[in-house]
């Protein structure tokens, strides 16, 4: 779907389970030659080609592709794409090693369908970037990549200059979806960062673009839920000191049982008794 000149949102459609189906966005950015945000799962090149044909242009086009963080339905697609098109990899240093080694990944982060996911492929990231780094990919096309920490241990988002959009990838987490991340504190700081952007388009990767103060609106609700889950940890902690089936006892409180057996929301969970314990 075309979002504004120059920008294209594609869904990827994939199965974490048999039982669990999910989706991610991946953004094509056009221009003299194209540009990607992410890759979705493995297998996405097809879905790609196909888009990029329907507009007029060829995935042998891709001369770069930016990835927000190391997750499988982020990077999946990113091994074989290098390989069709010899374009260049970029991503943050705290996110390289999961991105050039699966079998790291998957050892310290294991999902259901991992290998599937990822195609059973790590892939060499050609570009490490740090925050603030600002890539010429044209003349006139510029992308800041800026650091937003939480979801994972080092995301970036990324800044195009000229078309005042900003990629957020997984940073924005969706009240009304499963709340995923791994740093309660460095989420809250990723999304209040992200909210002082004076940009007129957020486009997140798993959920809908966003224009202007619709944008900044979506944030301040995932900060304020972010904040809920805190609380309730707190005050679970202080009436079930010892308990250790947290995860069971929160979704219950905040009325959201269906995320008791959901492995992804447990460490979110565990993200926020670090912090109680912490303080």
């Amino acid at each position: 779907m075309k979002l504004c000149n120059g920008i294209h949102q594609i869904r990827i459609d994939f199965q974490v389970t048999p039982q669990v189906k999910r989706y991610v966005y991946v953004y094509l950015i056009e221009s003299k030659y194209c540009y990607l945000i992410d890759t979705g799962v493995a297998g996405s090149e097809t879905i790609l080609a196909e888009y990029m044909k329907s507009i007029g242009r060829d995935l042998s086009e891709i001369k770069g592709i930016f990835l927000t963080h190391a997750h499988p339905d982020h990077i999946g697609g990113a091994a074989r794409l290098k390989e069709l098109t010899g374009c260049r990899i970029y991503a943050s240093s705290g996110e390289q090693r999961w991105i050039e080694d699966i079998d790291l990944q998957y050892q310290e982060r294991p999902i259901p369908n991992f290998y599937q996911l990822t195609g059973n492929s790590s892939v060499q990231v050609d570009r490490v970037l740090h925050d603030g780094d600002i890539i010429q990919l044209e003349e006139q096309l510029h992308l800041e990549a800026i650091s937003t920490s939480g979801h994972s241990q080092d995301d970036f988002s990324f800044f195009l200059q000229e078309k005042e959009a900003v990629f957020t990838g997984d940073a924005i987490p969706v009240p009304e979806d499963i709340p995923i991340y791994i740093n309660s504190d460095k989420s809250i700081e990723s999304l209040k960062r992200l909210a002082e952007l004076s940009v007129p388009l957020f486009c997140p990767a798993w959920d809908q673009a966003y224009v202007g103060q619709a944008g900044r609106q979506v944030i301040e609700r995932a900060v304020e839920f972010i904040q809920m889950l805190e609380q309730n940890m707190a005050d679970l902690q202080q009436e079930y000191p010892g308990a250790s089936e947290y995860t069971h006892l929160l979704c219950e409180k905040i009325g959201r049982p269906e995320l008791k057996q959901h492995p992804l929301f447990q460490r979110t969970v565990r993200s926020h008794m670090h912090t109680q314990k912490a303080v």
